[in-house]
């Protein structure tokens, strides 16, 4: 050893004293080392904005009458990393295309991290508005400005809450323990496709499902678990995410905004511990609440409570491990989604320029247009992983089927697997490749922008990222 070395010399005392300074001179030769080499203590923060659109503002369906719960714009800030990673979800229906973009660009500027390391999620409610800038600047030049979704309030949206996050970076609190928990949800999930002797859709059990026949089928393949992820400062807790596979609709078309039954059930848990709650919509593509729902008001506080009881269960049964900056990482991988092939630019521009047609339906081909010549170009979406020590969470697009998210905890059988899927929707449903050839409606041209051969490439992207 040269002279010019600096060592950190430690006395070796002997007792229960001398054993208590050891430990003691231990801890601070650790964070002396840590302070020297710049290390940031591993932080969360938490931000909320009101997402509820103004009065005559569209919605999905139909025009704002008024609020009757608040949407919220919420997530949490992970820092403490050598770029910080931002989880967003909203009580909107959807967002693409450029809708994405300037979301995730705008809250990346203000988390100081790359757009890459942040994801915008949708809880998928109908009583809510859609966002897409690319299909609004396309019908700006027909007149039609802010057709679809109102634009300025949009980027209103974005604004706050890129200003709340940067309140969050200010205020994150420390994070030294994260809980991992799964609670089961009774009573709410079923599956949509109800499938005949012939292996095709007999039925299509929608989230409100009047026939009682029709009801009374099997609920099917679901994912009957609400997973939770809690992270805490010592022990008090900072913020909970949850994450659970179901269209959210108990009834819509109201004209007043509100978060259904998903959202009630988060507010409920939040006002009940105190504690920030996030919660994201897993794959339920072919999922809904139609076998226990027959559309009648009274159901959406009941539905709400039996997700909150799953929400309750999983903190329940939640175990807690130490968590550190090193035991934190995020990955994603690009993917090509293959062009459904009934997408077709001639057909989508002539709907676009007609002014005879239908604000709604030139609305919609605009969006198409956009997703079809994002296609062409190759320009990939990202499908996101978050490690959290033996936790893994996917961050998907599409209305994806419940058939990827049980896929891709049975690839890590020997980790706690998470899904939020509703991420770029700009594909629509996004199914399984053998659902293209059963019929029903999410695999229609109506609701599917994408090919069969799309399973293949989610699959090997899930993989990727798992492994």
């Amino acid at each position: 050893m040269s002279e010019s070395t600096t060592r950190t010399r430690i006395n070796m005392p002997s007792g229960r004293r001398g054993a208590l300074t050891l430990i003691g001179n231990l801890l601070l030769v650790f964070f002396a080392a840590r302070l020297a080499c710049g290390a940031e203590p591993l932080r969360v923060g938490t931000f909320d904005v009101d997402a509820s659109p103004p009065i005559g503002s569209p919605m999905a369906y139909d025009p704002t009458k008024g609020v009757e719960v608040p949407l919220s714009c919420r997530g949490i800030v992970i820092t403490g990393l050598p770029q910080p990673i931002v989880l967003c979800a909203i009580d909107w229906i959807g967002i693409s295309n450029g809708g994405q973009t300037v979301f995730r660009e705008a809250l990346a500027a203000a988390a100081g991290t790359d757009p890459s390391r942040v994801v915008v999620h949708t809880l998928h409610q109908h009583d809510a508005p859609r966002c897409d800038f690319d299909a609004d600047e396309l019908l700006a030049a027909q007149g039609l400005k802010s057709s679809g979704f109102d634009a300025i309030f949009a980027r209103d949206v974005v604004q706050r809450a890129a200003e709340a996050l940067k309140e969050a970076v200010r205020r994150a609190q420390p994070v030294t323990h994260v809980r991992l928990g799964s609670g089961t949800v009774d009573d709410v999930a079923s599956n949509r496709r109800i499938l005949g002797p012939d292996g095709m859709v007999l039925h299509t059990r929608y989230t409100a499902t009047k026939d009682r026949k029709i009801r009374d089928f099997p609920a099917g393949t679901i994912d009957p678990q609400l997973r939770m992820i809690g992270f805490w400062n010592a022990h008090a807790p900072v913020a909970v995410l949850t994450y659970y596979a179901t269209h959210p609709q108990s009834y819509y078309r109201t004209g007043l905004a509100n978060p259904d039954f998903p959202g009630l059930a988060r507010n409920l848990r939040q006002t009940e511990t105190g504690i920030p709650h996030i919660h994201f919509n897993g794959a339920g593509g072919n999922i809904g609440a139609g076998k226990w729902n027959d559309g009648s008001p009274e159901n959406r506080m009941v539905l709400a409570k039996r997700v909150a009881t799953g929400m309750e269960r999983a903190w329940e049964s939640a175990r807690k491990f130490p968590v550190s900056a090193s035991d934190v990482d995020w990955e994603t991988t690009p993917v090509l989604l293959p062009l459904a092939d009934h997408l077709k630019e001639d057909q989508l521009l002539e709907t676009v320029n007609n002014s005879d047609a239908k604000p709604s339906d030139r609305f919609h081909a605009a969006s198409y247009l956009v997703w079809l010549r994002r296609c062409q170009a190759e320009e990939p979406i990202l499908v996101g992983c978050l490690k959290l020590g033996d936790a893994r969470v996917l961050f998907m697009p599409g209305e994806l089927f419940v058939e990827y998210q049980l896929a891709a905890q049975a690839m890590r059988p020997d980790l706690f697997v998470a899904m939020a899927a509703y991420g770029e929707y700009a594909p629509g449903y996004i199914g399984t490749e053998i659902a293209y050839s059963q019929g029903g409606y999410e695999t229609s041209e109506r609701a599917s922008r994408v090919s069969p051969e799309v399973e293949q490439v989610l699959m090997d992207a899930m993989r990727k990222l798992l492994d």
